[in-house]
């Protein structure tokens, strides 16, 4: 799977999280400080939602230090459902009633090892189909 990767900043979590991606054997697209640019959370929250609503990767998992500000940059790109999430059921809720394409964590609170959880959940759940209507509204707008 081709993931976009990105953060404001290359820490020891982001460092873990780009190696468990590439464990599982996805394609990274690196964004931000982890890749050597110098960018700020909302632009790095940009062109993470822009790499997923263009359909350049299939979904993007995305850090800033409480996850809120990367989470409202990505949703400011239409087709975007970034969900900022602290765990594995949420993360897994995620992506079943929302259709969820941007993984967002915080840098703060994330460890390591609950971000492996995520990934889990977030990587083995399929959107329920009975939420289309749903996910087609927020589409839309309404």
């Amino acid at each position: 799977m081709r993931v976009a990767f990105g953060s404001d900043e290359k820490t020891a979590l982001t460092d873990a999280v780009r190696a468990d991606l590439e464990d599982r054997g996805h394609e990274l697209f690196v964004v931000g400080p982890p890749a050597g640019e110098e960018l700020q959370w909302a632009d790095v929250g940009r062109r993470v939602g822009e790499l997923v609503a263009t359909g350049d990767v299939d979904s993007g998992v995305l850090f800033c230090w409480t996850g809120t500000g990367a989470s409202i940059a990505a949703n400011k790109v239409p087709g975007v459902r970034a969900a900022l999430c602290t765990d594995a059921a949420t993360a897994s809720g995620a992506r079943r009633w929302n259709d969820a394409n941007v993984l967002v964590m915080g840098l703060r609170l994330t460890s390591p090892e609950i971000a492996h959880e995520m990934l889990d959940a977030w990587f083995t759940t399929d959107s329920d189909p009975d939420e289309a209507p749903n996910i087609a509204r927020l589409e839309r707008g309404r």
